[in-house]
């Protein structure tokens, strides 16, 4: 009988894996057990965050030591998803999923179900397929597998699926040009945002959110009712194939852990946090005391600004900063909305929700410890 097991480290920088290391030694997972990463690292979020490959290629290197393998066998088959950008408050953190396998009967089964976790991988993109319906349909698959792999025969028991995307950078423009191929866009940031949304939208395709019908190229990005109200995607330019990683709650899965998950209708929806926790049955009212707090070994959220430039009728200037980033100001909202609500700053708060939750708003989900 599986059990997800799911750890939470400090980093001191992007290519900090002495958490890692120390999980490790003491014991508490096995190398070869960890199937998924995710990870917060401080650099700009945007196109140029190397922060992202750095963090990635520490992982792979000190795995692929503890294992006896090359770094590039550990990125074939663990997901590694890093979302940079700590702004405000929020802290550099990993999250480190591990899956743990017992003989049937074995453990202290779950009542009922419990957090279970599977990762799948498309196949690299083309550049002309990024922020396309290639995209959306090869999303779609792979994720359809990840929940096979999880034990999720119900689309309802899904919470959250996070995909870590490429995007386009000037050198993948010019090689499609030179096939004769064009791209999505020209824009590399706005292909970040391209190839969110159409990641994005294969969630929603998978988990019956939104009807195949209504996809084409054209509402990429521009369709903003179009949404799943539980996916994740975070763009990068550290590799050229979605990778996923599909939680939820599944029979079969042994644990105290579980998942649930509300959509934000906006930055400020404290509520909707507050709806997810009592989900899982923490204290409902205020801030988390700080042994709950400790309860909480994740939550993962997304952050954007409001296309019309409004959060509930008054104005807000995240679109119109030149300084900073709109995504940026987006995490550093959602990321104290959410540190008031839980009592912390080690959250998983990630920019740019195309197609990710309504306009302005974007999915939140906890995992949570759960008291019998």
């Amino acid at each position: 009988m599986p059990e997800c097991l799911v750890f939470r480290v400090p980093t001191r920088h992007p290519a900090d894996i002495s958490g890692l290391d120390a999980l490790i030694e003491s014991g508490a997972v096995a190398p070869d057990e960890i199937v998924a990463v995710f990870g917060k690292t401080e650099g700009n979020g945007c196109v140029n965050d190397f922060t992202r490959p750095l963090a990635v290629m520490a992982l792979e290197a000190a795995l692929g030591a503890r294992l006896g393998v090359s770094p590039a066998t550990i990125g074939a088959r663990v997901a590694l998803v890093m979302s940079g950008g700590t702004e405000g408050g929020l802290s550099p953190h990993l999250l480190i999923l591990a899956r743990r396998e017992g003989p049937a009967g074995e453990g202290k089964a779950a009542k009922g179900k419990a957090l279970a976790v599977g990762t799948a991988f498309t196949d690299d993109f083309l550049p002309e397929e990024i922020g396309r319906m290639a995209q959306v349909r090869a999303t779609a698959a792979a994720v359809r597998r990840a929940m096979a792999i999880a034990g999720l025969a119900e689309v309802s028991d899904v919470h959250f699926v996070q995909v870590k995307c490429p995007l386009l950078t000037s050198a993948r423009i010019q090689e499609a040009a030179a096939r004769g191929e064009g791209v999505a866009t020209h824009d590399t940031y706005a292909s970040m945002g391209l190839s969110r949304g159409a990641s994005a939208l294969g969630i929603g395709l998978a988990l019956g959110e939104i009807p195949e019908s209504a996809l084409d190229d054209s509402v990429i990005g521009t369709r903003t009712d179009l949404y799943s109200g539980r996916a994740s995607a975070s763009a990068g330019i550290e590799l050229m194939r979605n990778e996923i990683i599909v939680l939820g709650n599944a029979p079969g899965w042994s644990g105290p852990l579980r998942i649930a998950h509300r959509v934000m209708r906006d930055g400020i929806d404290f509520p909707a946090i507050q709806g997810a926790l009592a989900d899982l049955g923490f204290p409902g009212a205020g801030q988390l005391p700080p042994e709950a707090a400790e309860r909480v070994l994740a939550l993962l959220a997304k952050a954007e600004p409001s296309g019309n430039g409004l959060i509930r009728g008054r104005r807000h200037i995240m679109n119109d900063d030149s300084d900073i980033n709109a995504t940026r100001h987006a995490r550093a909202l959602v990321g104290g909305v959410a540190a008031a609500a839980i009592g912390r700053t080690d959250l998983f708060v990630s920019g740019g929700a195309e197609h990710q939750g309504p306009d302005g708003g974007g999915p939140v989900a906890v995992i949570g410890r759960v008291v019998a």
